[in-house]
């Protein structure tokens, strides 16, 4: 009897164990939630999806969420999508907004958006309710030199047309920017800018900027509109201070050049004294010779020595004369 009831729980802790596994792999809640929706998925579909390393759940409610809102989603279809790595709640949550937004979405397109990274869920939303998009400071020169800064809001609707391959937010930043500081360049004055800030968002406006892009621009708000520094003056200080520079390394030049001359000129009147005192003292050579020779006598002699020292007499008394007269 003993062994009769232990054989009978170990019977009973197998089938729970068999029971346990069953309903792991094969789920039948979901089956059951799903006749209970009206949605017909069998048990060997479920059975194949485990095989197919896709997770049920995440096909059937999606499937059961689509035909409760009235859209025709084939079941491989979400299995094809959700095997490409795509998320298939948030395609689904697409295309019932489209639908209720009465906006022209294919499941298709909503996969092809999906897989190229982008929420296909927030694009249709967007679609509905237009996002605005705020620009960082853009700092422009007028013709005048001063520097105008502008901050823009873009209001923008998502194209679900160009959601595929167009550009994004910072494609139309970008632009908007550009189209900002070719308005604000072209203007005469900054007050031009100041007395007429819608200026700048007609003609950016005008542009087109949108093109390629996965947005359409409604419209363009000057935000805000302050003058920053007088770029103009401080452009020609700088270039005044390069001028002044220039001036200064050219006088530098001229001067170096200069003291080269005078160096020159100095050596050169060196040169010239060391040929007269070279001269000078071939003269008592020449009055040797010719006192040798008799050319010259002994009175004669004197007479240039009297003369020498008369000279040098009268050129002593000249300088003393020259030094009272400064004192």
């Amino acid at each position: 009897m003993e062994t009769s009831i232990i054989g009978f729980g170990f019977i009973v802790i197998l089938v729970i164990i068999g029971l346990s596994i069953l309903f792991s792999f094969v789920p039948v809640m979901l089956w059951i939630s799903a006749m209970a929706s009206g949605v017909y998925v069998g048990l060997t579909t479920l059975i194949a999806m485990r095989l197919r390393r896709i997770v049920p759940a995440r096909i059937v409610n999606p499937l059961i969420k689509a035909r409760k809102a009235g859209l025709t989603v084939d079941l491989s279809q979400l299995e094809t999508h959700y095997l490409a790595g795509g998320n298939v709640d948030r395609v689904v949550d697409a295309l019932i907004a489209a639908q209720r937004a009465n906006i022209d979405l294919v499941f298709e397109r909503a996969a092809a958006i999906d897989l190229a990274g982008r929420d296909v869920l927030e694009a249709v939303q967007m679609s509905v309710n237009p996002k605005v998009i705020e620009t960082p400071v853009v700092s422009a020169v007028c013709k005048d030199g001063i520097e105008v800064k502008v901050i823009a809001r873009v209001t923008v609707r998502a194209n679900i047309d160009r959601l595929v391959g167009g550009a994004g937010e910072e494609t139309i930043i970008a632009r908007v920017g550009e189209g900002i500081v070719t308005t604000n360049g072209s203007a005469n004055s900054h007050k031009e800018v100041l007395e007429n800030p819608d200026m700048i968002s007609n003609m950016v406006l005008s542009k087109g900027l949108d093109a390629g892009t996965a947005f359409e621009i409604l419209s363009i708000d000057i935000a805000d509109v302050d003058i920053g520094e007088n770029i103009g003056a401080k452009l020609q200080i700088d270039q005044a201070e390069a001028d002044k520079k220039i001036a200064q390394a050219k006088a530098e030049e001229r001067r170096a050049m200069a003291v080269a001359l005078e160096q020159e000129m100095k050596a050169k009147v060196q040169e010239m004294q060391a040929k007269v005192i070279e001269a000078e003292a071939q003269v008592p050579l020449a009055l040797s010779e010719s006192l040798r020779s008799g050319k010259m006598g002994f009175m004669d002699y004197y007479a240039l020595q009297n003369i020498e020292a008369d000279t040098k007499m009268r050129r002593s008394i000249s300088q003393d004369q020259a030094q009272d007269g400064e004192s």
